[in-house]
């Protein structure tokens, strides 16, 4: 009997313990794991915005090409490219010529050395990068040289001036690709001049001096032609002033027996006709019609009516 009392009394101990052993969790052990838990979060967070920095440096900072040029001496700078991404394509150009185009090959940073021609040029430079992203650059830059060239308009002409230190031999100058017409000048100033053709067009002006140095200048040209004019009278009545343009006109002044002007607003009508009635005495009417492009024609006229 003692003996199953004994063993009864051992199996409780032993219920016992092993309901212990499935009780709460230490408190020590739930901040150990819930420290390692933020270590874990922590370290996922910061690897998470290390890559969208370094995701952002690669795409958003510099979105463009930089472009920057240095003055090496009077006659020659550096071209300089920089940019995050690789380049597509490089250009450059004086003035209004024809474009040189740089092989960049997927660079990012690319130096090129440019010659300055002489006189007053223009700098244009444009550059893209694989993303469809554009810079571009503009300067004038000023080169005093032995040989210079000024072209200006005169009505429907054209006036070339060159001057040279060492005297002028010759000229040549064309329009857009046609044939060269050559002026022999042998002298230190010459002024040159040369009809304009209709449309809009590209002269390229050569001086040549005494030693051979050459000196290009290159300009655009629009060529216009004068509005015609004609005023007649009808009858006794009136002057019937007509005038017409090709690429339109732009007003009209009457003036009679030198005052009164009067203006009329023509807003590029090609052609225009106007009646201006013939007073009794002297009629002295002096009508100047403009063009679009402010070209001008001017018509005297006169008549005299007798007094009733």
């Amino acid at each position: 009997m003692n003996q199953i009392l004994s063993i009864e009394a051992a199996q409780k101990t032993k219920k016992r313990k092993k309901g212990n052993n499935s009780g709460p969790m230490p408190i020590k052990s739930v901040l150990k794991i819930f420290s390692i838990t933020l270590i874990i979060f922590g370290i996922f967070m910061v690897g998470s915005g290390s890559y969208s920095m370094y995701k952002n440096s690669q795409i958003g900072i510099a979105t463009k090409p930089t472009i920057s040029v240095t003055t090496l001496s009077e006659g020659e700078i550096i071209l300089k490219i920089e940019h995050n991404q690789a380049l597509a394509k490089l250009t450059y150009n004086w003035n209004e010529e024809e474009e040189i185009e740089l092989n960049v090959n997927g660079k990012r940073n690319v130096e090129q050395s440019i010659e300055i021609p002489k006189g007053t040029n223009v700098l244009n430079v444009y550059v893209e990068d694989i993303n469809g992203q554009v810079s571009t650059y503009q300067r004038t830059y000023t080169i005093e040289g032995d040989i210079t060239i000024d072209i200006t308009a005169e009505g429907n002409n054209i006036k070339i001036s060159t001057e040279a230190k060492n005297g002028i031999a010759y000229l040549t100058y064309r329009w857009d690709n046609e044939e060269e017409e050559k002026v022999e000048v042998q002298d230190y100033t010459n002024e040159t001049s040369v009809e304009i053709p209709k449309g809009e067009h590209t002269l390229t002006v050569i001086a040549v001096d005494y030693n051979n140095q050459t000196q290009t200048e290159t300009q655009k040209v629009k060529g216009v032609t004068k509005p015609t004019l004609e005023i007649k009278p009808e009858g006794a009545s009136n002057f019937v002033i007509k005038a017409s343009d090709e690429e339109g006109l732009k007003k009209l002044e009457i003036t009679r027996n030198g005052e009164n002007t009067q203006t009329l607003d023509i807003n590029g009508d090609k052609e225009f006709e106007y009646k201006v009635p013939i007073e009794e005495g002297e009629n002295r009417l002096e009508v100047t019609v403009y063009n679009e492009s402010d070209l001008t024609e001017t018509v005297k006229v006169k008549a005299n009516k007798a007094k009733k």
